[in-house]
């Protein structure tokens, strides 16, 4: 008797690097084990060895995968946007519309020694089209505001349930003065 084929779709990649970043948010790198994901996601470890040699190879395109997703995003929040409004834009996305699951991932991955080179290209990309947009509103110490606004922008998502009116405030001032 012929087994019939599974109507179920295949896992894909993606679906891997997705449950690596939610275990790397949860658990931190220890949480990035084959059979828990495997079992998180319903299906055999088969699954997982048809698309990544190992788990380093997970974890590898796990950060790939963040690192292009942050600079993907930071290029569309910033290309072609006039520089105020860019800028103000930036400050109401991470001020107004929290994202604890992508803080998460964030913070988790920073901790990873071998994430630095991720880290180092995504954090690159955001201060210079940061600082290019202070240059663009005339500013000679661009590439300083740009890193003052990120450590702004980052430390205030860690302080969540704070009164931040008064910092959202200097922070636009930030972007206006």
């Amino acid at each position: 008797m012929v087994k019939p084929k599974s109507t179920k779709p295949r896992l894909g990649r993606e679906a891997w690097i997705e449950a690596a970043l939610d275990a790397l948010a949860r658990d931190g790198e220890a949480g990035l084990r084959v059979e828990p994901l495997a079992k998180r996601l319903g299906v055999t470890k088969g699954s997982f060895y048809w698309h990544f040699e190992d788990r380093d190879a997970l974890l590898d395109a796990a950060l790939e995968s963040w690192a292009e997703g942050r600079i993907a995003a930071i290029r569309r929040q910033t290309d072609g946007i006039e520089a105020r409004t860019a800028l103000l834009a930036l400050v109401d996305i991470y001020m107004r519309a929290p994202n604890p699951k992508g803080l998460a991932v964030e913070l988790a991955i920073r901790r990873l020694p071998r994430a630095a080179r991720a880290v180092e290209t995504v954090d690159g990309e955001r201060l210079a089209r940061v600082a290019a947009l202070f240059a663009g509103l005339g500013h000679a110490d661009a590439p300083a505001r740009a890193l003052l606004f990120y450590a702004f922008l980052f430390g205030q998502s860690l302080l969540r349930g704070k009164d931040l009116a008064p910092a959202r405030k200097a922070a636009a001032q930030l972007v206006t003065g």
